[in-house]
This record gives C-alpha cells, structure tokens and sequence, in this order.
C-alpha cells in the first residue's frame, strides 16, 4: 500500500488496455493519505489515453474528479480532496 500524497504513474508508451490494468492497481494499492494519481501520458500520442482516462473513471467509485495537469499530457485522478 502507497501513501504517498501525490503518485506520478507514467503511461507513455502503453496502449488502452495496459494502462487501466496499471491505473487500477495505483488505485487498489493506494493508502489514505493518497490524494491524487498524476498520469503522464503525452500530449501529441497521449490524446487516446487522455480520452480514455476521461471516460473509463469519470465514475469511478474511488474516484471523486478527473482533472487536466499543469500541461496537456498529465490528466490527475483526484482521490482526496486536499482541504
């Protein structure tokens, strides 16, 4: 179990069906001072996982937000809310 507050998964590279198995076991594997899943998956050949992001945990029970990152190739799960 990860309790780090804030865990960068780097997702270049990787097609949809191998990125959500290693999206799902962050989320399985994270403790409770986790407040967000920072996924890294490019901008130019990312925009497929973006999307997929966007969609496959838009309701995911452990999942309260999806957000863009600081740049257009990190999309954030949002797990805990920070305040």
């Amino acid at each position: 179990m990860s309790n780090e507050p804030f865990v960068t998964i780097d997702l270049h590279g990787l097609r949809q069906d191998e990125a959500i198995k290693i999206i799902e076991k962050a989320i399985k594997n994270a403790g409770p001072g986790t407040y967000q899943l920072q996924l890294v998956h490019g901008y130019h050949r990312g925009t497929n996982l973006r999307n997929m992001i966007y969609d496959w945990y838009q309701g995911h029970p452990k999942i309260k937000r999806v957000i863009p990152g600081d740049n257009p190739g990190v999309t954030i799960l949002v797990m805990k809310e920070l305040f």
